[in-house]
């Protein structure tokens, strides 16, 4: 799209600060090859940088096998062209530790690239870094071709009394059950949790409480859980990386932003098994007490091919999400474009949001969609119009702009699904034109403008308005309106 932005970005994140000096993994003990485990060697390589006062740990073309590796300060993993890190997916070798998840605190796998209180980190370079998450995922059934499916099923790992999931070992499927007594018990010791390592999957990158991080150049792809997750930091670039996971892999995020502050998200291209770029920050009480919200965040320049949702925020925002700019980005074949969800029970306030400059082509679902009640039955939630009171647990979204949004092919164009005690406030949309079988579906919200609204659709009417206050459609004379 040609228009420029008219939206005042944020100033830069601050860059990392690495010294000028290298450590070559091959002076530490590493060898490239399929029988190799590098582990120690690449670690003893990022420590003695570390120690030196920082540097570049450069990892050559090759194959590399590893375990998971501990991140330092003021240090740069330099992945060059022809590199493929390859994680061994053995749980044996990824211990426990305490980690957040989906919002919920809890033990987990050490992630394949982790660190936590860091500053000045980088990972940098034209290799590629792969989780192995064929050895951590369970997949379902709906998910594959029968002939992907026979051939899963054929190669190991057990399947679900239901004959529906696939798992890659016994452990990993028992694990759920076990967890979930754990956490009715109460148990929190790490003993307790040791049993269910492999279903504990990681997210591939986990940065918890690190300032100045740079993610820029390589590839990330096949993560156990999600792909990258950096959690409470402050001053993030993410910038020309490429985000990788097959499109059926369970909980296969691209980006989750939790709880941080100051970051760019640029030149960036997802292809990914759920929602690609992701904006959260902790779920329900705990979330809210923890109080840490995603803000100032600018995201441009970026390419999604295939996920849950290109750019997305929440479910879990329970801290809140503020300050946010996306622009000119591109989404193709995604379920939904731009897509914004919570639930009852999540509290948290979702404002200050401008998106725009914004293609899409081959949207599954909406282009654009609020959904406030996100656990609930796809489509049926607008018809929900039980008035709860409004407490603390219930979530806020207001003050969001969305404009020059361009979609040919969508079920919907925009869906708004507000809560019926506190509707969805303070949305302009403005120049939104449209290719999709419905138009634009208005519940529960006040205070909605659209302007310059243009929509090819193959049911009437194109605007369909129900329970809301204060709605004004501008420059859009040609569109037929329902209210009720």
């Amino acid at each position: 799209m040609s228009i420029n932005p008219i939206i005042e970005a944020y100033p830069l994140p601050e860059l990392p600060q690495i010294p000028d000096r290298t450590f070559y993994i091959t002076e530490y003990g590493a060898e490239a090859g399929v029988f190799s485990l590098c582990t120690s060697a690449i670690q003893a390589a990022l420590d003695a940088c570390a120690a030196a006062g920082g540097g570049t740990v450069i990892i050559p073309q090759g194959i590399w096998r590893t375990g998971p590796l501990t991140l330092r300060s003021r240090t740069n993993l330099h992945a060059q062209v022809g590199a493929l890190v390859q994680f061994v997916p053995d749980p044996v070798l990824y211990p426990l530790q305490p980690s957040y998840y989906e919002g919920t605190s809890g033990w987990r796998c050490q992630s394949p690239l982790d660190g936590e209180g860091l500053s000045d980190v980088a990972i940098t370079g034209d290799g590629i870094f792969d989780g192995g998450g064929e050895g951590w995922r369970p997949v379902k059934r709906f998910k594959m071709t029968e002939l992907q499916w026979k051939k899963l099923t054929g190669s190991g790992g057990v399947l679900d009394e239901a004959g529906e999931m696939w798992w890659p070992s016994r452990e990993a499927m028992e694990g759920e059950a076990y967890v979930r007594s754990l956490q009715e018990s109460g148990d929190t010791s790490v003993e307790a949790y040791l049993p269910a390592r492999a279903y504990l999957r990681p997210v591939l990158l986990s940065l918890r409480n690190c300032r100045r991080v740079l993610l820029e150049g390589p590839t990330f792809q096949n993560s156990p859980a999600w792909n990258l997750h950096p959690m409470a930091c402050e001053q993030i670039t993410v910038r020309k990386v490429q985000v990788r996971n097959p499109w059926y892999s369970q909980n296969g995020d691209g980006i989750d932003l939790e709880s941080c502050s100051h970051a760019l998200v640029e030149h960036c291209s997802f292809d990914v098994g759920d929602d690609a770029i992701c904006l959260k920050s902790g779920k329900d009480e705990e979330g809210r007490r923890l109080g840490i919200p995603c803000s100032y965040i600018t995201i441009r320049h970026c390419t999604v091919y295939h996920g849950h949702g290109g750019v997305v925020i929440g479910s879990e925002m329970s801290g809140g999400v503020h300050a946010v700019r996306v622009h000119d980005c591109l989404f193709m074949g995604t379920d939904i474009g731009l897509r914004f969800k919570s639930t009852r029970g999540r509290g948290g306030v979702v404002e200050d949001i401008v998106m725009e400059n914004i293609d899409m082509s081959g949207i599954l679902h909406e282009a654009v969609s609020f959904h406030m009640f996100y656990a609930g039955v796809e489509g049926s939630e607008g018809h929900d119009e039980e008035l709860l009171p409004v407490t603390e647990e219930t979530p806020q979204f207001r003050n969001i702009t969305l404009r020059n949004i361009v979609c040919q092919g969508a079920d919907t164009a925009l869906l708004v699904n507000g809560l019926p005690e506190l509707p969805l406030a303070e949305l302009t949309v403005g120049n939104l034109q449209a290719v999709s079988k419905r138009g634009i579906i208005l519940r529960n919200g006040d205070g909605l403008r659209l302007d310059n609204i243009g929509l090819q659709t193959e049911e009437l009417p194109e605007v369909q308005i129900h329970k809301c206050r204060n709605v004004s459609v501008t420059n859009s004379d040609q569109l037929s309106i329902s209210r009720s």
